[in-house]
C-alpha cells in the first residue's frame, strides 16, 4: 500500500506563502469591493494628476474623465479578484499535494500581481502618471512591497524540490 511522503519544509513553505499572497489580494479585492470609494479617488487622482508638480510637459497625459477612472478602478478590482481565486485555487492545490498543478496555478496568480503591481502600479502610475511627485497619492512603496513579496513566493515555489528516496 503506497504511503503518502511527508511534506518537505520547502513544500510547506510554497504552499504557505501562496497561502499569504492569496491572502493579501482577497482582501485587497474585498476591501475595493465593499468600500468602493475610498480607493477609487486614490485611482482617481493618479489618473488627473491633480497632486503632481503640474509639469505643463507633462499634463497632456492626465486623464480626466471619470468615466475612463472608473473603468480602469474596475478593471484593477477585476484583475485583483481574478488573481485572489487563482491563487486560492493554487494553495488548495499545494495542500493537496498536486506540486506541478499547484506551480502552474501559482505562477498565473503571482505573475498576476507581479503584473498589476509592476506595470499597472509602479510603471504606469508611478511614472507615466507621475505618482511619484504626489505627497498624498503616492501609492509606490505598497505596490513595491507587494510586488518583492510576489517575486519571492514566485521563487521559492520554483525551487526544485528534493526527491524522495525509491523505496
Amino acid at each position: 500500500m503506497p504511503t503518502t511522503p511527508p511534506r518537505t519544509p520547502l513544500h510547506l513553505a510554497a504552499t504557505l506563502l501562496t497561502a499569504t499572497a492569496a491572502l493579501y489580494i482577497a482582501l485587497v479585492a474585498f476591501g475595493n469591493i465593499t468600500d468602493f470609494g475610498t480607493n477609487q479617488q486614490f485611482v482617481r487622482h493618479v489618473l488627473a494628476m491633480d497632486t503632481t508638480f503640474k509639469d505643463e510637459d507633462l499634463m497632456w497625459r492626465a486623464i480626466t474623465s471619470k468615466g475612463l477612472q472608473d473603468a480602469a478602478y474596475i478593471a484593477i478590482i477585476v484583475w485583483e479578484t481574478v488573481a485572489a481565486l487563482v491563487l486560492i485555487y493554487g494553495t488548495w492545490l499545494w495542500f493537496r499535494r498536486d506540486d506541478l498543478r499547484a506551480r502552474r496555478f501559482s505562477t498565473y496568480g503571482l505573475l498576476m500581481l507581479m503584473l498589476l503591481f509592476g506595470v499597472g502600479f509602479i510603471a504606469i502610475g508611478g511614472e507615466w502618471f507621475s505618482m511619484w511627485q504626489s505627497g498624498d497619492w503616492n501609492g509606490l512603496d505598497a505596490a513595491t512591497r507587494v510586488f518583492l513579496l510576489s517575486g519571492v513566493v514566485l521563487i521559492v515555489n520554483h525551487l526544485p524540490q528534493p526527491q524522495q528516496p525509491s523505496a
